[in-house]
């Protein structure tokens, strides 16, 4: 008699559906990565409560990839913890002043007495209790300024007129949008005003995160060594390289990956020698493992690398902007890719002349930019602003009372532009 056949289950088979669901989970992870490898970028102190709350949990979800890939192409450090996430980021210029902080809707620019206030703010958030009003961090700053280093170097600070209150509440406005204090009653504008104030809660993991140095600070001031203040700014972030091949290699490695993601446009004029050969070697690499972390997409001149982004959500600056602003600085630009085309890449334009041109513009403008526009020595606001807006983006150099064109802005040219030798410029 024959026994009963039975169906004997047999393993699944490798298939289009499985490698399918295989290639989405994978397309999946590496969106994800590239959110949050975005995110920290963008915002390199990133705290768990807040706006940044659903950024910070991918960071917290991807931070083991993230760490390794910042040691290995950057040299940069990713602390990630319950509450913050920081992305150590030593920039590779530390003399570039083209970016400063910026608040309000208007981003006013930080000038030295604003930097001045928000270090002396976060000396005196060191010292406070889990909540400080206003009124208080205000008296700790008045306390810190009245320092005898601070009245030699012409820094004061009082209460008595609006515009000292102002700098201070800008800089700590600075400390809320980073998540170092959170807002729990009262405004900023009643303190400005002289009729209010406003009480914080003070994150003290954030205000931990706030310094990016190699050594203390403290310690530089008591070693022999340059006094200057860019002498002792190399000092704190300064990185020991081994006198070997593939210690300098890696050092390029990543002070060639930090240029690339930070700045707008590396020119190989701008490198010493060894790093342009590295470049030169290892572009394609460089840029493909920026490309596949970030969405960041290489522009390759002649004259150097962009990293474009598609999404215009990776930079502080953007051009073209909407407003009167905006209209002016694209319609200025253009002028200038014009000007430093025919005049050649050494020579330098006038900033009166730009003045000159600004007075034209706003004739022909005037009627659908913002009121004052006409007002006397309107043009000369303008013009600087553009020219801010243009040498944080790496269009142009300025020394003094003049202007140099540097090859991106041909991007901005109506038509065509080519070098001397027949190769297209940077656009």
């Amino acid at each position: 008699m024959t026994a009963p056949r039975r169906d004997i289950p047999r393993r699944a088979r490798a298939g289009s559906s499985s490698t399918a669901v295989i290639n989405a989970l994978d397309a999946q992870r590496d969106a994800e990565r590239r959110r949050a490898m975005r995110a920290i970028l963008r915002r390199p102190l990133l705290v768990a409560h807040g706006a940044d709350a659903d950024v910070f949990r991918l960071v917290r979800r991807h931070q083991t990839w993230l760490r390794d890939w910042f040691t290995r192409e950057t040299g940069w450090s990713l602390r990630v913890d319950p509450e913050v996430a920081r992305l150590a980021k030593i920039p590779a210029d530390l003399t570039d002043g083209t970016r400063p902080a910026t608040t309000g809707s208007a981003q006013q620019p930080f000038g030295r007495r604003r930097y001045v206030l928000l270090c002396l703010a976060l000396a005196g958030l060191e010292r406070a209790d889990n909540q400080i009003t206003l009124g208080r961090l205000a008296d700790d700053v008045m306390l810190g300024c009245a320092a005898p280093e601070f009245t030699e170097a012409g820094i004061s600070f009082s209460l008595d007129s609006r515009d000292e209150r102002a700098d201070l509440v800008a800089a700590v406005r600075v400390l809320l949008d980073l998540g170092v204090l959170r807002r729990v009653a009262g405004d900023e504008t009643t303190f400005t005003a002289g009729t209010g104030d406003a009480l914080y809660d003070l994150d003290r993991r954030a205000l931990a995160g706030m310094l990016v140095t190699r050594r203390g600070p403290s310690t530089v001031s008591d070693n022999p060594g340059p006094a200057d203040l860019d002498g002792r700014l190399a000092a704190v972030v300064e990185e020991l390289t081994a006198d070997t091949d593939d210690a300098r290699n890696l050092a390029r490695r990543h002070a060639l990956t930090r240029r690339l993601l930070d700045d707008p446009v590396v020119y190989l004029a701008d490198l010493d020698e060894g790093e342009r050969a590295y470049l030169t070697s290892q572009r394609a690499a460089l840029t493909r493992r920026i490309t596949e972390a970030t969405g960041l997409v290489a522009e390759i001149r002649a004259e150097g690398i962009a990293m474009v982004d598609p999404d215009g959500d990776l930079t502080d600056t953007r051009m073209p902007e909407d407003g009167t602003d905006g209209h002016a600085t694209l319609l200025l630009a253009e002028h200038l890719a014009r000007e430093g085309a025919r005049l050649g890449p050494q020579e330098p334009i006038a900033v009166a002349d730009l003045d000159a041109h600004m007075r034209e513009l706003i004739a022909q403008h005037q009627r659908h930019w913002r009121k004052g526009v006409a007002e006397p020595d309107a043009e000369v606001e303008l013009v600087d602003r553009a020219l801010s807006r243009m040498r944080a983006l790496g269009l142009l150099r300025r020394r003094g009372d003049d202007v140099f064109a540097l090859p991106a802005l041909a991007r901005f040219a109506l038509g065509d532009l080519r070098d001397g030798g027949g190769q297209e410029a940077l656009a």
